[in-house]
């Protein structure tokens, strides 16, 4: 099964790491892919514990977070 999970920020060694529903979790930053940063989605399998950047995910979401920006800064 394919859980996936969003970075939300780091604290010392771990990763804040946010699921759909809201919970949050951490998850040491030496488990994490090498390019992870804020706001990059995981893909966790969860058969075999393995972490990969989805990031098809993380670029849809930023683009939104963009959109939502410039439309309420430059208003």
């Amino acid at each position: 099964m394919m859980k996936q999970v969003s970075v939300d920020r780091f604290e010392g060694k771990f990763a804040i790491c946010e699921d759909k529903e809201g919970e949050f979790f951490a998850i040491e930053t030496s488990e994490l892919p090498k390019d992870a940063a804020e706001g990059t989605v995981l893909k966790i399998d969860d058969d075999a514990g393995i972490l990969t950047i989805d990031q098809e995910e993380t670029d849809r979401r930023r683009e939104k977070n963009r959109k939502l920006q410039n439309r309420v800064f430059n208003n």
